[in-house]
């Protein structure tokens, strides 16, 4: 049960004053109570409003206030504007807020916890304790020298329960520990002192039991006349304890035995244990002794860029069960034999990570015997990495047999930003091992089919293999993060910088030739660094015959241009409701980029395969879309009025996690409410990204923005993505749309979409109306709105104004 607070958005100061109304509505849309005020805000009274549905009162299934994106905003208690209808047919704006949220009444809420009387503990629960926790309870008379065993003493000496023998008799299975148990209840009897003792206990089956006795005076008018106790066994701790020790010496014996390199870590990064050869390693190349218990952090504080390279193999470590690494470990700051390090965590009996242990096999030799001795021919002789003659080797093998892959490859290009001032800094000598221990570090975002080389100077390559498109891009982010944040330390200098990247995606249109794949890759690399460097750049790969055209090249430079002076040309298109009577302005938003002195336009299918080619479509929609918002942050008056304003999002938008982020700052800065706006992302997008658009989807969802599924009917996957995918409205393809009026087949597609929206609580709008044929057969299927040159043709964003109204104070709009 929820409890709005409504009130008029823009009261007609000359008309009769209208105080604001309570409604209480229930979760499945029933209003459940109005005030006395519901008669002047909606025409009806408090009775006819008891009797009706919510939707019954608003404007459009867009105003429900149990839509997700009023929902969002109402839990955190903003307030919405709704637009309602009046029993007397006519529509008006009001800001509605959450004034309370009431759960069904459930005693389970209600309860409580106290603490139970101890004389009142069913004898049931006792005995469940004393088999759960193996332990039982004894009690001794003073004055008759009886002793009172519960049933569990019985079951833990092995003893038929109420088995006839005396307190003395007793004493036998203490084994040696008698004489210390007799004197220890005598001397509780006279001062009352408490006593714990561990002693071993011989069972009546001739079985060793390790177990702690205690016992205390029971008083009664200032004298004891009982003492009593717990006996509790501790048999499995010990057979634990043992356990552990043959585990420790059983390790011990493995690892000296073996020539690797062996050492175990806590998450804390303490020593657990190593073996001699690791030791010696260390003490060579850090003139350091370890001691277990140590912190490798602490011990390798004066060696920074080995710490922070350590570190991260660990972390590696803690986070999978299992990876191997490849990296010569050096001495003395010269490189040494080449290390197979294999990396396992270490889990307890919870599942938990507490440590991870590593062991280094030294392949130098194997290494030179494989390769045939040209193995210094393939690898690059500072990082160790494949070399470029290597790396186009790999890279010919492996795009000939991309056919058998499920998905598509990709190739990473990188290029250090500003090398050449850690050059003139530091001797050649230090930018070596620069080089070695980035590639080192490098190497841990690298997965192992991948192939990562140094192409010469301070340019690197990844080729990644059989990955989707979103995830390459995540790579290479994470690729270009871990560069700016590598440091390394030299002479009290910190080098850091950061790497400008090209992302090439290889689909099946894509080249062979690795050479022109590289240097497609370059290009894009080179983009970056002419954009401002510290970023990545990705296209798609183009064949050859299209690598280089002068038309793109002059497009190229209108669209950066139309983006540096934030000049890009807006315009609307309105949508219009169709199938009922929907109050507001409802509009998607178009974009056009100056092309000349002539003011020729270029149309999206002109410029967006550029940006999109040179990676500027993120900042494209972005752009847009602050244009937009800046404009109608200067018309306030249409704030009651806008419903609707839509944009078009690229794949890049559509796959960047910082998106959402950005919108939702981008809608703060405005008076208009989140919900007002809705996100495009067409429907080939979604079948090939399901699960990013999904996750994309319930963040806009959370900050409170729709969002809708453009092209719906284009394929097979349309019926699944309208059913499952959490969008608000389905926008029809120009296909299915395309001789609607006379195309049976078509129809009932239409009609199918149509159905399958309403039932998921979508709306539908039919684009591409072009004549009244068509009209009539969108309105006859139901459809919600359409959108076409029939309904309404693109106009400048400058047009949209609100209408003129006259009012007793006078002229508004206009």
């Amino acid at each position: 049960m929820k409890e709005f607070l409504i009130q008029r958005y823009r009261p007609d100061p000359s008309g009769p004053a209208i105080h604001p109304t309570l409604l209480r509505v229930a979760v499945d849309g029933r209003i459940t109570h109005a005030d006395r005020h519901a008669e002047a805000m909606f025409g009806y009274d408090a009775s006819e409003l008891s009797r009706l549905s919510v939707q019954h009162i608003l404007a459009s299934r867009q105003d429900d206030p149990f839509a997700p994106a009023h929902r969002h905003r109402l839990a955190d208690g903003q307030t919405v504007l709704v637009t309602f209808k009046h029993k007397e047919g006519f529509f008006f704006t009001a800001s509605l807020g959450l004034r309370l949220e009431t759960l069904p009444s459930n005693p389970e809420t209600r309860a409580a916890i106290s603490q139970i009387d101890s004389k009142k503990v069913d004898s049931r629960l006792l005995s469940l304790a004393e088999r759960s926790a193996n332990f039982g309870f004894w009690e001794l008379d003073v004055a008759s020298n009886d002793v009172f065993w519960s049933e569990a003493m019985y079951r833990l000496l092995e003893l038929r329960v109420s088995a006839n023998l005396s307190p003395e008799q007793a004493l036998f299975y203490c084994q040696s520990h008698q004489n210390r148990v007799r004197a220890l209840i005598r001397r509780c009897m006279r001062s009352g002192q408490a006593f714990s003792i561990e002693l071993p206990i011989m069972t009546d089956k001739q079985r060793l039991v390790r177990a702690t006795l205690t016992g205390r005076a029971l008083k009664s008018g200032g004298r004891v006349h009982r003492i009593g106790g717990v006996l509790v066994n501790h048999s499995s701790a010990m057979h634990h304890d043992e356990q552990k020790q043959q585990a420790q010496r059983l390790l011990e014996a493995i690892a000296t035995a073996t020539p690797d390199l062996v050492v175990a870590i806590d998450t804390n990064f303490n020593l657990l244990h190593f073996n001699s050869a690791w030791e010696q390693q260390f003490r060579t190349a850090f003139d350091l002794e370890p001691q277990l218990g140590d912190n490798l952090k602490s011990l390798l504080k004066d060696f920074p860029n080995e710490r922070r390279l350590m570190e991260s193999l660990w972390q590696k470590a803690f986070e999978r069960d299992h990876f191997v690494a490849e990296m010569p470990l050096f001495s003395d700051g010269a490189s040494s034999s080449l290390f197979e390090l294999h990396f396992q965590r270490i889990r307890n009996d919870n599942g938990e990570v507490f440590g991870a242990v590593r062991i280094g096999k030294d392949i130098s030799s194997r290494v030179l015997q494989n390769s045939g001795g040209d193995h210094r021919m393939r690898h690059d002789p500072i990082t160790g990495l494949m070399n470029r003659r290597a790396f186009s080797v790999h890279l010919e093998r492996a795009i000939s047999h991309r056919h058998k892959r499920q998905l598509i490859d990709s190739l990473l290009f990188l290029d250090i930003d500003d090398f050449d001032g850690f050059s003139k800094l530091a001797d050649t000598g230090t930018c070596d091992r620069y080089l070695r221990e980035l590639a080192s570090t490098l190497n841990l975002r690298v997965r192992k089919r991948d192939a990562l080389a140094r192409l010469g100077g301070d340019t690197f390559a990844l080729f990644i293999e059989n990955c989707p498109e979103s995830r390459a891009r995540r790579i290479a982010d994470e690729v270009r993060e871990q560069i700016a944040q590598f440091q390394f330390e030299w002479q009290g200098t910190v080098l850091q910088t950061t790497v400008s990247g090209g992302l090439l995606v290889i689909d099946k249109d894509a080249p062979e030739q690795p050479d022109i794949l590289l240097s497609q890759a370059a290009d894009l690399c080179h983009t970056a660094k002419t954009s401002g460097r510290d970023r990545i750049h990705t296209a798609h790969a183009l064949p050859t015959e299209k690598d280089s055209d002068s038309g793109s090249e002059r497009r190229l430079q209108q669209l950066r241009q139309a983006l540096d002076d934030e000049a890009l040309v807006l315009e609307f298109q309105a949508l219009k409701p169709v199938a009922s009577v929907t109050w507001g302005d409802h509009i998607e938003i178009l974009c056009r980029i100056p092309a000349g002195p002539d003011n020729d336009l270029l149309k999206p299918e002109h410029f967006l395969p550029v940006a999109e080619r040179y990676d500027l479509a993120k900042m494209l929609d972005r752009q847009v879309i602050r244009q937009t918002l800046a404009w109608l942050s200067q018309h306030r008056l249409l704030v009651p009025r806008l419903k609707y304003c839509g944009f078009n999002l690229s794949l890049a938008s559509v796959l960047d996690d910082t998106f959402t982020d950005f919108m939702e700052q981008a809608v703060a800065t405005t008076p208009f409410t989140a919900g007002c706006f809705c996100l495009e992302i067409r429907e080939s997008h979604a079948t090939r990204y399901p699960d990013e658009v999904a996750v994309l989807c319930d963040s806009l969802h959370q900050i409170g923005c729709r969002v809708a599924l453009e092209g719906a009917g284009a394929s097979v996957e349309s019926y699944s993505l309208a059913a499952n995918l959490p969008v608000d409205i389905i926008k029809l393809d120009k296909r299915v749309m395309h001789q609607l009026e006379s195309d049976p087949v078509q129809q009932i597609m239409v009609d199918a979409l149509h159905r399958i929206a309403e039932t998921t609580g979508k709306e539908t709008v039919a684009t591409f109306i072009e004549n009244d044929e068509t009209l009539r057969k969108v309105r006859s299927l139901g459809i919600h709105f359409g959108q076409g040159f029939r309904l309404a043709r693109p106009q400048p964003l400058e047009d949209l104004t609100p209408a003129v109204v006259d009012l007793s104070t006078g002229r508004i709009g206009g």
